[in-house]
């Protein structure tokens, strides 16, 4: 999945899937917060489940799961973002890279957060709700995704990362292709509120 105007879109197949119970009392300061180790070093976002519950609830689950592991930052764009989250870039995965996802998507939750460097955004095709998986993390300010993307949250910990990403150098048609391979070894979700046996009970 692409991103539009500089890019060309793949859409995905797949069916919806709604938020879970959990979005429903998350919020900034309550919400569990992720750090995405890569082969270049770590990044650690906070998440915006006030303005997208259902997107942040989907992306802690498949970091749960170790959806994303061994994935790769598949197109790099140096001044606009870094995108990953494809399981057609692990190692041995079949299919181009960009057009996979977890088999199914999830309903877009447009909102009014900028997407301003290190905003953390979901990719998608030409139709509003078919982000699944893949993820972008912007490099500058992309305005113009304003309310046509899901932004669900921001990089409060190694920008350096994100720079030094950013930089790789890049081929291809779009010049987007990097030419170095940037693994996301593992997503840890940290700062998980404990459930106690009552609440389970309930």
């Amino acid at each position: 999945m692409k991103l539009p105007s500089l890019l060309a879109l793949c859409a995905l197949t797949l069916t919806a899937c709604g938020g879970s119970p959990s979005s429903k009392t998350m919020n900034e300061s309550t919400a569990p917060r992720a750090i995405i180790h890569t082969t270049a070093g770590d990044m650690t976002v906070e998440f915006w489940p006030e303005v997208a519950p259902r997107t942040v609830d989907n992306f802690l689950k498949l970091s749960r799961e170790g959806f994303y592991d061994k994935t790769a930052f598949h197109r790099i764009i140096k001044g606009f973002m870094i995108q990953g989250g494809c399981p057609n870039t692990k190692p041995g995965g079949k299919g181009q890279p960009g057009t996979g996802g977890p088999g199914y998507q999830i309903k877009a939750e447009f909102n009014n957060r900028s997407h301003t460097k290190g905003v953390l955004s979901m990719a998608r095709s030409s139709e509003p709700d078919s982000a699944g998986s893949q993820f972008f993390i912007c490099h500058g300010n992309a305005a113009f995704l304003n309310n046509k993307y899901t932004a669900f949250g921001k990089v409060i910990s190694g920008e350096d990362v994100l720079e030094k990403i950013a930089n790789i150098p890049c081929v291809g048609q779009e010049n987007s292709t990097p030419t170095q391979r940037i693994e996301v070894t593992s997503v840890e979700v940290v700062g998980e509120a404990k459930v106690t046996k009552a609440e389970k009970a309930k």
